[in-house]
């Protein structure tokens, strides 16, 4: 007869399972029922694990961006995405968490207060009570956080190059803190255009990526483009970026990534269809973000006649964008569909805002923010709770708000400290001239042309 190894893995994983739900009675004064205590643990081990793929993708924007910068500001921007992830991490502790979820009824924002964490005894006996969380309350924290995160590392590209680090972590201080948190209690803290439209956005296209697209935009527009981008006649000047492998490793992490912030987006893990949807999930996800990058590959090929490589990068970025508001309603034909228009937004906005003289360094406002009204616009298309109204109230609300409020706070640190740096010291690269250490130092002199 054959073995089957499965067999003896499965009674491992059993009496493992039975173990560590054991000891989880013990730690209620109640008996807690066997069936609630499985569905916590699985519920918190789904935020934890998505969660850790989400936090990874900090590192996946480190690398794109380390790539997509000149040598000589590769440790400004390193810097920047350390600093940004902590920052964000602080602040919505301190008052991010709270101001999206805690108090917000119907209305626009809830209660700004230091998120407090359960003690593990007190949440285990409180399992006993009816109407109890099927998840741990530090796990749910964590896995909002790294959203929240996600949301800076996008205006840090756009921004590269010119950008002072002090104010940019001041506006990030802003951003994670109050913009990003209101934006989202508008739905996922059930605010108002969750009540009033039926606002659907499943994993953030909008409320995450376009979020951090506006509020790029508005950094870039005050800010102005990088010496020698474009020409007095028009011209635009390529500036190639120093490293693709680091590039497209930073692809392939967010590409990772992605299947925690969308996987993770059906927030439990609970059931056998919980389950299936999540797998359902990583399917389309995937699947977007290859067609997003065939669909660049093909075009770069067809237009310029040789495929450009930042192009495909920002293809599957933007495959992935898109298919964020809704990964789960979508057969896989569809989710193909969705990931595609993403790669072809790349392809006809770069060069628009070339020809409008805005300068984005590594394409986020492509992938993010057009990408993400795209995606978020198409969702009623799969997915029939959602109305085209909701999604485009939602999206103009979420434009005009941190368009706005970001314009004004780029305004005010430009004229009280300034927010770009001297010619002189964009020439010399903003390593030496904000950092202090050379990511390249080996490069010599030589790397500091325009």
């Amino acid at each position: 007869m054959t073995r089957n190894p499965f067999r003896y893995f499965g009674a491992a994983l059993a009496a493992t399972t039975v173990l560590v739900v054991g000891s989880g009675v013990a730690m209620a004064e109640e008996a807690v029922p066997f069936d609630t205590q499985v569905r916590f643990i699985f519920n918190t081990l789904n935020f934890l694990l998505m969660g850790f793929l989400v936090m990874w993708m900090a590192a996946g924007f480190a690398m794109l961006e380390a790539g997509l910068v000149r040598s000589k500001n590769v440790s400004m921007q390193l810097t920047k995405n350390v600093a940004l992830y902590s920052i964000a991490g602080i602040m919505f502790w301190l008052i991010g968490y709270n101001l999206m979820y805690t108090g917000v009824g119907d209305g626009y924002f809830g209660t700004p207060m230091p998120v407090s964490i359960p003690d593990p005894a007190a949440e285990a006996k409180g399992l006993s009570a009816e109407g109890a969380t099927m998840y741990a309350a530090a796990s749910d924290w964590f896995f909002q956080m790294v959203f929240c995160a996600t949301t800076a590392s996008i205006v840090s590209g756009t921004l590269a190059e010119r950008i002072k680090l002090w104010p940019f972590l001041l506006f990030t201080v802003v951003l994670t803190g109050v913009i990003y948190p209101i934006v989202g209690s508008w739905e996922w803290g059930g605010g108002w255009l969750d009540k009033e439209y039926g606002f659907s956005d499943f994993a953030g296209s909008t409320l995450v990526h376009s979020t951090g697209g506006w509020a790029a935009l508005a950094g870039a527009l005050v800010l102005g483009p990088r010496l020698g981008k474009y020409g007095k006649d028009g011209s635009v000047h390529p500036i190639p970026g120093s490293n693709m492998a680091l590039a497209t490793l930073g692809t392939f992490i967010l590409w990772l990534g992605w299947f925690g912030f969308n996987g993770g987006s059906q927030l439990a893990m609970d059931s056998a269809e919980n389950v299936s949807a999540i797998a359902r999930i990583f399917v389309n996800t995937n699947a977007a973000a290859a067609a997003g990058a065939v669909t660049a590959l093909i075009l770069t090929q067809l237009v310029y006649r040789k495929v450009d490589i930042t192009m495909v990068l920002n293809g599957a970025l933007a495959g992935l964008v898109s298919i964020t508001a809704e990964p789960l309603a979508p057969s896989l034909p569809w989710a193909v569909f969705v990931g595609a228009i993403g790669g072809v937004i790349v392809m006809v906005v770069v060069p628009l805002l070339d020809k409008l003289k805005i300068d984005d360094v590594v394409g986020a406002i492509p992938v993010h923010l057009i990408a993400g009204i795209w995606g978020t616009m198409i969702v009623p298309a799969s997915n029939s709770g959602a109305s085209f109204l909701g999604q485009f109230v939602g999206v103009v609300a979420v434009g005009v708000f941190v368009f706005t409020v970001s314009l004004v706070i780029w305004f005010i640190l430009k004229a009280t400290i300034g927010i770009r740096v001297s010619e002189e010291e964009e020439i010399m690269g903003l390593d030496a001239a904000e950092i202090g250490v050379e990511a390249y130092p080996e490069f010599g002199k030589g790397s500091q042309a325009i």
